[in-house]
């Protein structure tokens, strides 16, 4: 290993049962670099920073850091020696205060008491490096979303760390958040530490990394120079072919003018108000808008999650009142939410009775239920949704992003529901299960069901839909057919919030 080399993974190998996670993984990482970790979900990554980062002991090969071959019994291990992680889902304590959260089981001590004064102390100086405005006395329940991402890099850097793992540090922070995160990168790159980015937002990677390793199905496939390769060379070692169009129509437009949803006046104080939209049959209606938009709290409200305050909620013709999920259910609409997590499956669940939720009914035998039944049924929808590992009694959690997505898309579509509401649909999944699913929503057009798309991402709401919605702050402010299709357009209605001319469409 040179002088120049922090991290060198040597023949890593981990096997699960039945699969093997990683195999025969080898490549360095450099001192002071910006190195991404790409690949699908279910290609290796988190596994292969488990092992760094002390989760998984039990592995073949050799990590090696700087000249030594480590194997951290746990994490604390890894952050002693100055290997941390930025989770993607930001773990802190929000009744507690900054300094207690950066500090927390590494508290200065003054005899058997904690030293608060240091440790206010020492959070504010790596405040301060990190330039936050909030201080260490402050409470994390009153802080935004991008400034807890800050607090933990500043954990991180509390504990010396010279590599820094960041797992999809983006996926929750608005544009300006991510501008200054992308700021302390620089800086800290600057000072010497080593930055591993796990991101499926390809343009990011142009933006901050200097090197990008892509991992395929546990096999490490090639390390590329950043400057010198393109989106389409990394998509194509990533998936092993050419999805370079991967939002697109690849079937005719299957839309009639028969409405399936109509949406009057709908309100939620607060949140929304008067918003008006008709859905027709073999449709993909988009809704597009900037961050506060509101749209998950409509689409949340026509499913009867929350509970309107005024307006009409239409179904084939009949007026309805949806006041629960169940109600949406029995009137023929699912919704696919945006934190799959902790709203779209039961954790302690396998993928046979996750995905067999929304339809117990169906294997209901006299007052108990059929299981061998449930499981069959969910093989049928793992086939079809080509789900990674193939197995009706794996644990959903267990399972890459991707494919707990496709659990809780399979979970509706072995409902009867014609009205399916996409939250999200691909949020922090990777380009070759966002075609998969892409796939899957031209089909379910085809079959002359009606689906609500909500996405933040401009190239897929226009690649997608039929007409978008665009919504700014509550407000309903364009509808728009796809010929009509623009990113500029859609901007403009989103920041700009004209007036609807005409809500009958």
């Amino acid at each position: 290993m040179s002088d120049q080399e922090i991290i060198q993974f040597n023949n890593v190998t981990k096997v699960f049962p039945g699969v093997k996670a990683l195999d025969k993984v080898s490549f360095k990482i450099n001192k002071g670099e910006v190195h991404a970790l790409l690949g699908e979900n279910g290609a290796g990554k988190s596994t292969l920073l488990n092992i760094l980062h002390g989760v998984y002991q039990g592995y073949e090969g050799k990590v090696l850091i700087k000249n030594d071959v480590i194997k951290f019994g746990n994490p604390h291990e890894a952050i002693q020696f100055g290997i941390s992680k930025v989770h993607q889902e930001v773990s802190l304590i929000p009744e507690l205060t900054v300094g207690q959260n950066i500090t927390l089981n590494y508290e200065p001590k003054k005899k058997l008491l904690i030293d608060y004064d240091k440790m206010h102390e020492e959070a504010n100086k790596i405040l301060d490096k990190l330039h936050c405005n909030f201080r260490s006395k402050d409470l994390v329940k009153n802080l935004s979303i991008g400034e807890m991402q800050m607090i933990s890099i500043a954990k991180a850097l509390f504990h010396d760390a010279k590599v820094i793992s960041l797992d999809e540090p983006t996926a929750s922070l608005t544009s300006s958040e991510t501008e200054t995160l992308f700021r302390i990168i620089r800086e800290l790159k600057a000072n010497g530490i080593t930055i591993i980015y796990v991101s499926h937002r390809l343009e990011e990677i142009f933006k901050i990394a200097d090197k990008a390793t892509v991992l395929r199905d546990g096999k490490f496939i090639r390390t590329f120079d950043v400057e010198d390769t393109t989106k389409d060379e990394l998509i194509k070692s990533m998936v092993g072919r050419d999805v370079s169009s991967f939002a697109k129509r690849n079937k005719p437009r299957r839309f009639s003018e028969e409405v399936v949803l109509e949406i009057n006046n709908l309100t939620l104080e607060p949140h929304f108000k008067d918003i008006s939209f008709k859905l027709r049959k073999g449709e993909i209606l988009g809704f597009a808008g900037l961050v506060g938009a509101k749209r998950t709290d409509v689409v949340r409200t026509i499913f009867g999650a929350d509970h309107k305050d005024e307006g009409e909620i239409i179904v084939h013709g009949n007026n309805v009142d949806i006041k629960s999920p169940l109600d949406g259910l029995e009137n023929g609409i699912g919704l696919i939410p945006e934190n799959r997590k902790t709203q779209g499956f039961v954790k302690n669940l396998n993928n046979a009775n996750n995905i067999g939720l929304a339809c117990l009914e169906n294997f209901k035998d006299l007052i108990f239920l059929d299981h061998e039944e449930k499981i069959e049924n969910s093989k049928v929808f793992i086939d079809k949704i080509n789900l990674k590992p193939k197995d009706p009694l794996y644990l959903t959690r267990e399972l890459s992003g991707g494919n707990q997505q496709k659990v809780v898309l399979a979970k509706w579509l072995s409902t009867n529901v014609d009205i399916f509401i996409f939250d999200e649909p691909t949020k922090g999944v990777d380009v070759g299960a966002k075609q998969e699913i892409y796939k899957l929503l031209e089909d379910l057009v085809a079959q002359g069901k009606s689906i609500i798309m909500v996405s933040s991402e401009l190239p897929e709401v226009i690649g997608m839909s039929d007409r978008i919605v665009v919504m700014k702050e509550g407000r309903l402010t364009k509808i728009l057919d796809y010929k009509e299709f623009s990113e500029e357009k859609i901007m403009h209605y989103a920041m700009e919030g004209t007036d609807v001319e005409d809500k009958e469409v």
